[in-house]
């Protein structure tokens, strides 16, 4: 059901951010022998940003939409993160006032953009939540970040399609990343996760 279980700690990949723009993502397509697909599909500008993490243990996603990502924007997704963390704790029959001495300790793996090392956005967040802490990855290891491999598949599904406008495309972004329309075979093999994907 995706709660979290009584556990002394909870992994997750860090509120990431990915970008979705409104110019057409050409791929490779089906056509017949000799044929040239034509995707229609004019230079628009236009951008839907999403901040995004994945719970390890059963790869739960949260995700939000963003104006850009930056320090202040992390700070933001990394509280609602945590809120709803305790909110699921709450929801099991725990006490609020207890969460932060008997609740999950939120691990939160992140990549190595600056504004994830800000000296006080990390001192602000280790005083206002206590109960998450920060893991970072070697350096230029994107491949360890599996949120990437969320991204990757969604970009594939809206691949060879024109959207209207942002509003549209934000639409389809958020069907796909926060309604179940973006199913990912976890079993399969790594290398294959990005592309193994089914689409309700």
């Amino acid at each position: 059901d995706g709660a979290f279980k009584v556990a002394t700690q909870v992994r997750h990949t860090a509120p990431h951010e990915c970008g979705f723009s409104l110019r057409v993502i050409r791929r490779r397509a089906w056509t017949k022998k000799g044929k040239r697909k034509k995707v229609n599909g004019q230079r628009k500008r236009g951008r839907v940003n999403v901040m995004g993490a994945l719970r390890h243990n059963d790869k739960k996603r949260v995700c939000f939409m963003i104006k850009k990502g930056n320090s202040e924007t992390f700070h933001e997704q990394l509280k609602k993160l945590h809120e709803e963390i305790r909110q699921e704790w709450i929801n099991l029959g725990n006490l609020p006032e207890d969460f932060r001495e008997k609740g999950p300790k939120i691990i939160i793996i992140l990549d190595n953009a600056s504004y994830h090392k800000k000296k006080d956005v990390i001192e602000q967040l280790e005083k206002e939540l206590p109960n998450i802490r920060l893991e970072f990855l070697p350096a230029y290891s994107p491949d360890y970040n599996l949120i990437e491999l969320v991204w990757h598949s969604a970009k594939e599904y809206i691949a060879n399609r024109e959207f209207e406008n942002k509003e549209e495309l934000e639409k389809v972004v958020n069907q796909l990343l926060n309604e179940g329309g973006l199913i990912i075979k976890w079993s399969r093999k790594l290398k294959n996760k990005g592309n193994a994907v089914n689409v309700t």
